[in-house]
């Protein structure tokens, strides 16, 4: 009986931990899947490039939050956490690095990306320029 009881602990325990951490996963979007996600509303667009990086392009709507700087998560922490969050760089590696401090801010609905701007760009996606 008491290995039966251990058993179940150890599958239940095993179980859990395994749910939880596919939940903390980002979702990765194709270009094509952002787009329509964007039409939703209250959704958050990040871009994490560089500020340099965002001048020479950005997908409309997108609130530039630079990854490599100092003040990246205060930047982060005056965002919404309950409304959806997508993410992108230029070619997906900041916006995968960066999840995790995402979901440890209590971020819950994380999107990325794949491929970051390059992908949208050469998929023929509408990039936005400052004037």
């Amino acid at each position: 009986m008491k290995k039966v009881l251990l058993l179940i602990v150890f599958f239940g325990v095993g179980f859990y931990s395994c749910n939880k951490s596919a939940k903390s996963d980002a979702k990765l979007l194709s270009p094509a899947e952002l787009q329509l996600l964007m039409q939703q509303e209250g959704v958050q667009l990040i871009d994490l490039r560089t500020p340099k990086e965002f001048q020479s392009g950005f997908i409309e709507n997108a609130q530039n939050i630079d990854f490599l700087s100092p003040t990246f998560e205060q930047e982060l922490l005056k965002l919404d956490k309950n409304k959806p969050l997508i993410l992108y760089c230029r070619s997906g590696r900041r916006s995968a690095k960066s999840y995790k401090k995402w979901f440890q801010a209590g971020f819950t609905e994380i999107y990325d990306l794949e491929g970051g701007i390059v992908k949208w760009r050469n998929g023929g996606f509408l990039i936005k320029n400052t004037p």
